[in-house]
């Protein structure tokens, strides 16, 4: 395991005009199921298809049609649970949350909010090297989405786009444990890693498959302490919701805006009101939406047309055996089997895919330690000049692995390797036979490294004479010795007869 180091939750402390105050956040974040099928339809999830193309007549709210659930989402709402040490509720129960909006066919939407499939959970948060906190997890519950309401397409009409309609959400409420900005979009970000190593949601929040409602109130310095002693929520003052939020950017300006404007309130002798509110980027302020509505505005009551959701303990274990290892796992993992930084290991386990690859390269390499520094030095900083992913990368990970076992076997120097990476990098190949086709092996013939050693010192008397009263210098001729060979020279042996030649 990591040396981490737990600590508890340090508020951002913003002075207002009159007192200093405290952050309290707590956020509600809904990831779109992994599921080719809706909740309580077959309809596809396939995102990007034609407008109310996707739509089953139970998603519709056609009369007559009942939903029947789709086990899947359930398999994967308890494989998530269990990725967030989670407890897992082997009877929940789905309830109708009755609002009205026009994407919303049938009038309510299904929903679990006296029963959930997930009890209390945690995750831990990165903070930085050997730092983590702790954000506790309150539930996971599983509902359907709303459809589109698109208002850009027409001057006088809003068009409704039901393909989301019924698509299954986890909604993953933590406790107001957060206490900053950069906190909530590290906590959001952890989420998105953990469920992405579980393939139970994909996290790409630019289409509105991970968003977030951010619950922001302000308090006094030591109200927050008062809480925690007390459980009385009073103390952290009244909170609004910041709405649909997908961008962890955006979520810290807002949580910024929102605060100060909390504060500029309460410092004029006003009361917050409790109430959703939009973020306007552009505007860079928080407006409101709608009075915050409580659980009896929604009239919850148990759907008639779903039973009771029970499940076997059995089942709950067989999906806990078929976990992956986790980030946090497989960060502690690299550091002690590759003996790399804590940091490398995390750069490496912050997307799935990179660990994936990191393993082949180093596999194929067998130097782990050496294959990090060309994953994350070389290669994602071309990919990144490239704006591609790892997805798109034109060097596999078999053939990065070449280049490293090369150098490890000193057939190639660093200086040479680097000119093979481009050239594989560009035109692809295998890189051993590149090197014997191109004449790119490294000259380890010490008799030939020795005659080039002698000619540059002939020719360089003077430098001789400065070199051997100063040792420093005798890099001087080691550079002159790889540049007459083309950079093909082993280094060491370099170093080695220059020293040995110019008597140091």
């Amino acid at each position: 395991m990591l040396d981490l180091t737990y600590e508890a939750p340090t508020a951002k402390v913003i002075q207002g005009a009159k007192d200093d105050w405290e952050l309290v956040i707590g956020l509600e974040v809904h990831a779109q199921v992994a599921s080719q099928a809706k909740l309580f339809s077959g309809a596809s999830t396939q995102f990007g298809a034609e407008p109310n193309s996707n739509v089953a007549f139970v998603d519709a709210g056609m009369p007559g049609m009942l939903p029947v659930i789709n086990n899947g989402c359930v398999a994967l709402a308890v494989k998530t649970g269990l990725g967030l040490k989670a407890a897992i509720n082997l009877q929940s129960a789905f309830d109708r949350k009755n609002y009205f909006y026009p994407d919303l066919p049938q009038g309510y939407q299904i929903s679990q909010l006296y029963h959930p499939i997930v009890g209390e959970g945690e995750v831990l948060v990165d903070m930085g090297p050997g730092v983590a906190r702790l954000v506790r997890i309150e539930r996971i519950h599983l509902e359907q989405d709303a459809g589109k309401s698109i208002h850009d397409m027409d001057p006088n009409n809003s068009f409704v786009d039901l393909n989301r309609t019924g698509v299954a959400l986890m909604e993953i409420v933590s406790r107001p444990d957060i206490r900053g900005p950069e906190e909530a979009a590290a906590y959001i970000l952890k989420l998105r890693q953990i469920m992405r190593y579980l393939g139970t949601c994909n996290g790409d929040m630019q289409n509105g498959n991970l968003r977030a409602d951010v619950n922001v109130s302000v308090c006094r310095p030591g109200d927050y302490e008062r809480y925690q002693e007390t459980g009385d929520f009073g103390h952290l003052g009244t909170r609004c919701e910041i709405k649909n939020m997908n961008s962890t950017r955006f979520i810290q300006q807002a949580i910024e805006v929102e605060a100060r404007r909390q504060i500029a309130i309460i410092e004029d002798g006003g009361k917050v009101v409790q109430e959703t509110r939009l973020f306007d980027v552009e505007k860079g302020e928080t407006r409101s939406m709608r009075s915050k509505e409580e659980a009896h505005d929604y009239r919850y009551f148990p759907d008639p047309d779903l039973l009771p959701l029970e499940i076997e303990q059995d089942w709950v274990d067989e999906i806990a055996a078929t976990l992956p290892e986790l980030p946090d796992e497989k960060k502690a993992r690299f550091v002690t089997e590759y003996g790399m930084t804590e940091y490398d290991a995390g750069v490496l386990t912050a997307e799935v895919e990179n660990a994936a690859f990191f393993e082949e390269v180093a596999k194929a390499s067998g130097d782990g330690k050496a294959s990090a520094n060309w994953v994350i030095n070389e290669l994602f900083g071309r990919l990144k000049k490239d704006d591609r992913d790892i997805a798109d990368s034109p060097m596999g990970a078999q053939q990065l692995g070449t280049i490293v076992a090369l150098i490890k076997r000193g057939d190639i120097s660093g200086k040479i390797a680097k000119d093979l990476f481009e050239i594989v990098y560009s035109e692809g190949g295998d890189p051993a036979a590149i090197v014997e086709d191109r004449g790119m092996k490294q000259v380890t013939d010490t008799g030939a490294i020795e005659t080039s050693v002698d000619e540059v010192i002939a020719a360089n008397p003077d430098q001789v004479q400065k070199a051997q009263a100063n040792p420093k210098l005798a890099g001087w001729f080691v550079g002159q010795v790889m540049k007459a060979t083309g950079g093909k020279a082993n280094p060491k042996a370099v170093n080695e007869i220059v020293a040995q030649k110019l008597g140091l």
